[in-house]
């Protein structure tokens, strides 16, 4: 049985000499892995350039259950990514966000609220024409809320410490938790104003925007135990002043 579905490509994996593992996230079956031949002819090279990082696919796809590498019948290009694929600064933020989310998506379910954040995200890196420093930052952290670890932001006061454990904000450190004192986690709350339509605003250094991004990452490791060593970020840090 095959059946017709959207798709967000995240990684792919060489297998074997004939074969790499394509990972998809899909609207309608979630994390869906796919075996896909190799090839050189030029039929091969097309779907090989349909399935890059963050590519946005319709595709046709079995859903016999049990089966654990589905078949890929048919790929068609869903909305065209020139910018990111051309643009080298584009280009690194995508590889970063499809190797996190690579590691953060495991679900074999739908999810229709992320399926469309990640997708209309993708949609709008493509579209920026540039200020785009922050757009990691901002895509990360409201990512939280659909992956069910947003901060508490309810809890927060002036001065109170960040349990980054807990997800919460306390009037001092709790002991066996990872906590960030009150400067930082004054930080952690100004991120909760940023959105994709504001993000330009908000003025950070290259020092500022990396502990940023290592403090969110480290986040996500405490209430993600599949997040493994990450390779894009160290080329994120190189690219911002």
């Amino acid at each position: 049985m095959y059946e017709k579905l959207k798709g967000i490509v995240l990684n792919t994996i060489r297998y074997s000499d004939k074969h790499n593992i394509v990972h998809i996230y899909t609207d309608g079956r979630g994390l869906m892995s796919f075996a896909v031949p190799l090839g050189k002819t030029p039929t091969a090279r097309m779907r090989n350039a349909l399935l890059m990082p963050l590519s946005l696919i319709d595709l046709e796809a079995s859903t016999r259950s049990g089966r654990e590498l589905a078949i890929l019948r048919e790929v068609r290009r869903n909305y065209p990514l020139a910018s990111i694929y051309s643009d080298p600064v584009k280009n690194a933020i995508a590889l970063f966000i499809s190797e996190l989310l690579a590691h953060v998506i495991q679900e074999p379910e739908g999810n229709q609220y992320l399926f469309d954040y990640i997708k209309q995200a993708v949609q709008l890196l493509e579209q920026l024409p540039q200020q785009v420093a922050n757009f990691h930052i901002c895509f990360l952290y409201h990512l939280g809320a659909h992956l069910g670890i947003q901060p508490n932001l309810e809890s927060y006061r002036k001065g109170y410490w960040f349990d980054m454990t807990g997800g919460v904000f306390v009037p001092s450190p709790v002991r066996g938790h990872a906590m960030l004192q009150p400067d930082e986690a004054r930080v952690i709350h100004l991120l909760s104003r940023m959105t994709f339509s504001n993000m330009a605003v908000f003025r950070f250094n290259r020092e500022q925007r990396n502990r940023m991004l290592d403090l969110i990452i480290g986040y996500y490791r405490l209430h993600n135990a599949a997040i493994g060593t990450l390779r894009s970020p160290d080329i994120l840090k190189q690219l911002f002043v």
